[in-house]
Formats: structure tokens, sequence, C-alpha cells
């Protein structure tokens, strides 16, 4: 599994194949296929691989501050195997690892509701966020790599245009976030994003 999973880090899902992998280990294809049916087996094995790594903090019975580490985990997971983002929207694994993991997860949201139909979807909602949150920290890390520009470069490239755009006065609301708003690095977002979606859960989940 290390050498599929180091393939992935390294040039993506798609640069995965038996025949890759068995030429990283320096096996014979053939010899892959007597233990591994197809490619989707592998890249599940995979998958369990990765929710295997390291191991959860214990559960303090504090449904919010858990629940919060369940999500910082799977960013986490997700920024270091960005290629996990795009399996995670498809058929879940079923493995060991992948299946300690979502038992933790239902753990946790148990403390806020004995309702197992609720705290699967509140999980689910953690899921779905922790996905479209990381989603521009990759778009951003694949347009330095695309470009060769760092964002302060890219800004910098871009400043006499959206000076023109203030100067304009066309965009009002726009002009105030360039100008007055602080611009909060992706862990800030993750957190503020993070505390709006655990808020609405408990509400929600009072209301249902």
């Amino acid at each position: 599994m290390r050498a599929a999973i180091a393939v992935a880090d390294a040039e993506g899902l798609d640069a995965v194949s038996m025949r890759r992998v068995a030429a990283e280990v320096k096996s014979g294809t053939t010899s892959l296929y007597r233990y591994l049916e197809n490619r989707d087996e592998l890249l599940d094995l995979m998958a369990d691989a990765v929710w295997g790594e390291g191991a959860p903090g214990p559960l303090t019975g504090d449904w919010r501050a858990d629940l919060a580490e369940v999500a910082r985990d799977q960013r986490a997971m997700v920024l270091r195997h960005p290629w996990m983002a795009r399996l995670m929207t498809s058929r879940p694994t079923m493995g060991p690892n992948s299946l300690r993991r979502f038992e933790h997860a239902l753990t946790a949201a148990a403390a806020l509701t004995p309702d197992i139909t609720r705290a699967s979807a509140v999980i689910g909602a953690i899921g779905s966020y922790v996905l479209g949150a990381v989603a521009k920290e990759l778009a951003e890390q694949e347009a330095q790599r695309r470009t060769g520009l760092s964002e302060q470069e890219w800004r910098a490239a871009i400043g006499p245009y959206i000076r023109g755009v203030v100067e304009s006065g066309a965009y009002p609301q726009f002009n105030r976030r360039v100008v007055e708003a602080d611009d909060l690095s992706f862990s800030d977002q993750f957190e503020f994003g993070l505390a709006c979606l655990l808020t609405g859960c408990a509400e929600q989940v009072v209301l249902l």
C-alpha cells in the first residue's frame, strides 16, 4: 500500500494503476493480481490505510470539542493526501480503519443527540464541510504549482486591476472587503466555518 499511496501523493489518483504499482515494488503485474482483484480493491485498501494513520484522541464527552477534532483530523488527512477528497465523495470504504473512524465520530455525535439518524446526519454534514473547505486550499496549492506564483505574488500581479475596480466605486461591499477586511488564513477560515456549522447542528437537532 505504501507504494500506491506514494504514487497518489506525488502524481494524483489517475497515476495509480496495477501496472504502475507493480513496477514501483519491482514485481510483475500478474503477481499483484494474486493479491488484489482489481484497481477498485487497491483504491479501497489505500483509503483504509490512510484512515488508519495515527489514532483519534480520546473522546472527552464534550460533543462540540470532540466533533471539532473529528473535522480537524479529516482536514489534516486530506491535506496530507489530496486524492482522498475524490474517494470520500464516492462510495465509502468499509475497511477496519474506516469503520473505527466512523464509530469514533458517531460516538462523539451521540453526546449531542441519542438519535442515530440525526447523529449520522451531523457526521455527514461535517464530512461535506471539510471537503468543501479543503477544496479551496487544495485549489490554491494547484494554482501555485501551475503558475509558479505564490498567493502573495498573484495578488501583486492583479493589484492594478483591483485598484481600478475599487476606484470605480461600482462595488461598494467588495471595496470594503478589499480595504477594511482582514485576510483570514485557511486555518482561521476553517475554524470559523466549523464553529458556525456546529452551532447550526446543535440548533437543528433541537428543532427536529
